[in-house]
């Protein structure tokens, strides 16, 4: 993989979402302000976890540099594959943006006791959603420092 002139790697990015609309809107942001980082999607929780453990289909998964996490996901909902992530000693050092419409003060505060690195509300409007997925992949790709992956 070449690092491109600006000096910043591409990431692997996985997005565990279920609501195809805000699957299209985050590869519409990717797409549209050409972020050269790989978006993988996978739509519940349980897909999450093979994924990320890398069994039956995903044996071939690359691991992700950053995880975009919505809470409310079939088979298995966001906190349990949160704290599913954070108590595993490798997929711990992951970080994970919980990106959900939930602006309920109980899902913040679990979701941060969960060890969630931030806590992201989308916004309903498509620009602003646009905007604020740009935000989150200029910080973790030009201001944070992440771990080695693997």
């Amino acid at each position: 993989m070449t690092v491109p002139a600006d000096g910043r790697s591409p990431i692997e990015v996985l997005l565990v979402e279920d609501d195809p609309g805000d699957v299209l809107m985050t590869q519409e942001a990717f797409e549209e302000h050409k972020l050269r980082n790989k978006l993988t999607v996978v739509t519940d929780g349980d897909a999450a976890l093979a994924y990320l453990r890398r069994e039956g289909e995903y044996k071939d998964a690359v691991p992700p540099d950053l995880i975009l996490l919505d809470l409310n996901l079939p088979r298995r909902d966001g906190r349990e594959v949160l704290a599913e992530i954070k108590k595993d000693e490798k997929l711990g050092r992951i970080p994970v943006v919980v990106l959900t419409t939930s602006q309920a003060d109980e899902d913040i505060m679990r979701s941060y006791e969960l060890h969630a690195n931030a806590y992201v509300t989308k916004p309903v409007d498509f620009d602003r959603f646009i905007a604020v997925v740009r935000q989150i992949d200029e910080f973790f790709v030009s201001v944070v420092k992440l771990p080695p992956r693997g």
